[in-house]
């Protein structure tokens, strides 16, 4: 009895040759980012009274200066404007004393010309400089007074501020929390409170996100960017690192990060961002143009690849010299050529080194 042992069967699998990419040592963010504004504000009043006078409503642009909420200030209108009213009447003391000085000074110069000529005596003379000296007195406390009603004056311009919210700087009103009637409140002291009015600035938006402290130690400023937004998928925004954080995030049960910002360098138009929306970002940390490349999912521990045996039939393991890398493609160094194919049906276990396969599909 004879037994003939037949070939074991041999295993399909995919290939790739190994090409000229350009590859790219990328830095990624740990959790999602988010776009920002410049600026934005919350803002509040100062002080807790009735709104009279909402000027502004969700959606509004408006520009630095514009007043977007009034509390019910009537009370302090009428007192600015006595206030307003005692500055005026102070003036006009001020100029009619004033006035009179330097008539009592021209008097003394008269009878000193009268003195010399023996028309008068020097009792009248000491009159004339001792009122002339006092009526100048008197000038200098109506400018004081002056001063001092414009003072009044201005603290009650102050005081009327305090209820009229302005907008700090031009952009877009996000959110208006209040209504005519109702009592604003400002925020107690470690008590958060809605803000009256969220205001945006949308003419200058960034991306912000949380990279991973140790791949944080490889960015610095300037460096290109690409940003992926879900709101516009089949599509990527180019950047540069604006800002890295100069300290660490070091939140409970999260791993600790550097936020680090993007500032976008051409958004192509017709496309419009918006406060909030998630992005991630890949900040590119070395290039390489035109050099050997492989997929890196062909890769197997070891910094090894599976590629076919000189028998054409089997496959052996080559230990590759690696450069640049990233979670599309690699650079090789060493240990292949242009056009050899590498391995890439690594999910299959019997797909090892020394088993029978057969090419069934070569990516190019």
């Amino acid at each position: 009895m004879s037994i003939t042992l037949w070939p074991e069967k041999a295993i399909q699998v995919t290939m790739v040759e190994v090409s000229q990419q350009k590859v790219e040592s990328l830095v990624s963010n740990t959790r999602s980012g988010t776009v920002k504004a410049c600026q934005r504000s919350k803002l509040s009043l100062a002080l807790g009274g009735q709104v009279s006078r909402l000027h502004v409503a969700q959606g509004d642009k408006v520009i630095a200066g514009d007043l977007l909420l009034e509390l019910w200030n009537d009370d302090l209108r009428a007192a600015l404007a006595q206030a307003q009213a005692q500055v005026k009447m102070a003036q006009l003391n001020q100029a009619s004393a004033c006035r009179q000085a330097q008539a009592d000074d021209r008097e003394v110069v008269r009878i000193r010309e009268l003195q010399q000529k023996k028309l008068a005596s020097a009792e009248q003379l000491d009159r004339a400089q001792t009122s002339a000296e006092i009526m100048g007195l008197n000038c200098q406390q109506h400018k004081a007074q002056v001063l001092q009603a414009k003072a009044n004056a201005d603290v009650q311009k102050a005081r009327l501020a305090q209820t009229q919210l302005l907008a700090p700087f031009s952009g877009i009103v996000a959110d208006v929390n209040g209504e005519i009637g109702e009592y604003a409140t400002p925020s107690p002291p470690g008590i958060a409170t809605l803000p009256a009015i969220d205001l945006i600035n949308d003419q200058c938006l960034y991306i912000s996100a949380p990279i991973d402290e140790v791949d944080a130690a490889r960015i610095q400023l300037g460096m290109a960017a690409r940003v992926n937004l879900d709101a516009f998928r089949q599509q990527s925004f180019l950047g540069a690192v604006k800002r890295i954080a100069p300290y660490v995030q070091d939140n409970e049960k999260q791993a600790r990060t550097v936020d680090v910002d993007v500032e976008l360098t051409d958004l192509p138009e017709g496309i419009k961002l918006l406060v909030g929306y998630s992005a991630d970002m890949e900040i590119i940390i070395r290039l390489q143009e035109d050099v050997l490349s492989i997929p890196s999912d062909a890769l197997i521990e070891g910094n090894q690849v599976l590629v076919l045996a000189d028998d054409g039939e089997t496959l052996k393991k080559v230990e590759l010299e690696l450069g640049l890398s990233n979670w599309n493609w690699t650079q090789v160094v060493s240990g292949l050529e242009l056009g050899q194919k590498v391995l890439t049906s690594l999910d299959n276990p019997a797909a090892s080194e020394g088993a029978r396969v057969t090419v069934v599909e070569s990516l190019e």
